[in-house]
């Protein structure tokens, strides 16, 4: 999940300005560590960095040579096996994971000497390449073989080429005044004026008609602060802290909502408010209107669509949808702020191979995210509100932002949402009083008013905890600002369309090989490095979870029985120690301590 880019040239050339713009876009798709590739007439030196592409390109000399290949990335396999990688004379910089690389070792007789998984890559094609299979040939194995996105730029200098191959789209290249350039995304070839722009086919061989065996490394290394890319850790000492009381709370005798949930009264029959006042969420219109919607957005031969792509279980199926069931050409956009994990990484990768959809990443400054998380959870554990928790994720709101960022760059205007209408979770907000709105008079109802609202009282709990006026506090209102006030436009729905049945979806992302987390059975919000830590806070001071209303509302629409729902809300509100031990690591705050604050914290029952 990186930006690739670079030109080659017949002859050498200053391409300073062109390199430099083409770099700026690669680092929107990461920027966790950088390198790059520059050949002269002799000599290839290979330069990497954990700071960030731009930071790079001004320790390196480019500006004389006939190849620049440059790679940012967005960190996942091997915290330090930074590209480019060199390997059997063969330079490779990729974007994508090979989600089976561990299982492709084992059936090659090449030895493993790094953690990334674009190791493999080289790999198999020194493997073919030594057997005597053409440069074409190997490439179309290659892709063969991987599973998961593969978009690459592979030097040759010992067969006098460069191979450029894709199994997803996500790969282009333009000429400019007898140049061929090349990026990962179309939009950077236009702003630096190339023409006969085009999506790379599967495999794209470019001669460079020069031999330059001497390679030369280099490495530009930056203590981090943090390691970007903490692993999933055992430890059972820290595991027994986390309690798991089976509560003997009153729950509504239709759902399963207990009497812990904010505004929440039970009828003489036992049946809640919620239940009565329930209105169907998943009554669909007839699929032919979204059809004959999105029929004016269709581009010949072109990217039509662009799907908000969590790698989620119901991001993943809305993509499935979009392709298999509307005939739709869509471009998937992931916003990585930092808590997207490895598990959502690789199935985005898994989804957009199979579809052969191009996936476009916006990244933002993990470090910084991640950093302004760190301040609120610190605030947060020194004076905890369940009405407060949600800011630990107002980082993310961003994605509204960005789709915006991503429409103009594609010229694609059409969204298509998968948002799950049964994923409702009023407590959130009601926890800081705000009540449902069938609980609310009109004047509190209405959207910008009720978001006003909202926000006040999140500025009350500010001045009863100053912790909370930091560094982040402008990250969090402007990403408010794009969830909830900002006009959206040219976007519909799956699921006012198509009825969400979670069998059905399931059934369909096994097709996939879809991946589910190791810790729970649940599918739902395994990709959210935050979801499994607030869900410990609400469960262990309240006595339920997002899961309890989730499985409430498919009791509602006839999709589970009540007792299915306690069976299966029993299992999923466990706590999950691998992904809340990850959580934590990755903002910086201690398990132990964290834990315990939490454990300390009075019950609500």
């Amino acid at each position: 999940m990186c930006g690739i880019f670079g030109f080659i040239s017949e002859t050498k050339g200053n391409y300073t300005k062109d390199v430099r713009i083409l770099a700026k876009y690669a680092q929107q798709r990461g920027r966790d560590s950088s390198g790059v590739v520059i050949c002269g007439d002799e000599i290839c030196n290979v330069s990497r960095s954990d700071s960030t592409l731009l930071d790079l390109l001004r320790k390196v000399d480019f500006g004389d040579s006939y190849l620049t290949m440059g790679h940012s990335r967005l960190v996942t396999d091997g915290m330090h096996d930074n590209q480019p990688i060199v390997r059997d004379g063969i330079v490779t910089l990729h974007n994508g994971i090979v989600v089976n690389a561990d299982e492709l070792w084992e059936t090659t007789k090449q030895e493993r000497n790094l953690t990334i998984d674009t190791e493999i890559i080289p790999a198999l094609m020194s493997e073919y390449l030594s057997n005597g299979v053409s440069v074409k040939d190997a490439a179309g194995e290659v892709l063969k073989k991987c599973k998961g996105v593969v978009s690459a730029a592979i030097l040759m200098p010992m067969h006098g080429c460069v191979l450029l191959m894709t199994n997803n789209g996500s790969l282009y290249t333009g000429n400019k005044n007898g140049t061929t350039f090349f990026s990962s995304e179309e939009y950077p070839l236009l702003k630096i004026s190339c023409d006969d722009i085009s999506a790379v086919p599967k495999t794209l061989i470019i001669d460079i008609n020069k031999s330059s065996p001497l390679m030369r490394e280099h490495q530009f290394v930056q203590k981090s602060s943090r390691d970007l890319l903490p692993s999933l850790q055992k430890n059972s000492q820290q595991e027994s802290l986390l309690v798991y009381d089976k509560s003997s709370l009153r729950r509504c005798s239709c759902c399963v909502l207990p009497e812990t949930m904010p505004f929440i009264r039970f009828g003489e029959d036992g049946v809640c408010n919620y239940c009565h006042n329930y209105k169907s969420k998943n009554k669909t219109k007839p699929i032919s209107v979204l059809r004959e919607l999105v029929e004016p957005y269709k581009r010949s031969g072109k990217p039509d669509c662009i799907i908000p792509f969590s790698g989620g279980r119901d991001s993943s199926y809305s993509l499935h949808l979009a392709v298999e069931e509307l005939g739709m050409r869509p471009i998937t956009y992931t916003y990585d702020w930092g808590m997207v994990t490895d598990l959502a990484r690789r199935n985005i990768s898994r989804m957009c191979s199979a579809l052969n959809v191009e996936n476009i990443i916006v990244a933002a400054d993990i470090e910084k995210k991640r950093d302004n998380i760190r301040k609120n959870l610190s605030a947060w554990l020194q004076r905890p509100h369940l009405g407060m928790l949600s800011v630990l994720t107002a980082g993310d709101k961003h994605f509204f932002q960005h789709v915006e960022t991503v429409k103009k760059q594609t010229g694609i205007g059409l969204n298509l949402w998968g948002v799950n209408p049964l994923e409702v979770t009023h407590f959130k907000a009601g926890f800081l009083g705000i009540p449902p709105a069938f609980e609310e008079e009109l004047v509190y109802s209405q959207g910008i008013r009720r978001q006003l609202r909202y926000q006040f009282n999140r500025t009350f709990q500010y001045l009863r905890n100053p912790g909370y006026l930091n560094g982040s506090l402008y990250d969090t209102i402007s990403g408010e600002y794009w969830r909830s006030i900002h006009k959206k436009t040219d976007y519909f729905h799956l699921f006012d369309y198509f009825s969400w049945e979670e069998q059905e979806s399931d059934r369909t992302l096994d097709i996939y090989d879809w991946e589910k987390a190791p810790d729970t059975k649940t599918t739902w919000r395994i990709g959210d490095g935050t979801a499994a830590f607030y869900n410990y806070a609400y469960y262990t001071i309240a006595g339920f979870t997002e899961h309890d209303t989730f499985r409430s509302n498919q009791i509602r629409e006839g999709q589970l029985t009540r007792l299915e729902a306690l069976e299966l809300i029993e299992e999923e509100n466990r706590p999950r120690y691998q992904n809340i031990r990850w959580y934590l690591d990755a903002v910086g705050i201690d398990f132990e301590y964290a834990i315990k604050t939490i454990n300390q914290v009075s019950k609500l029952y």
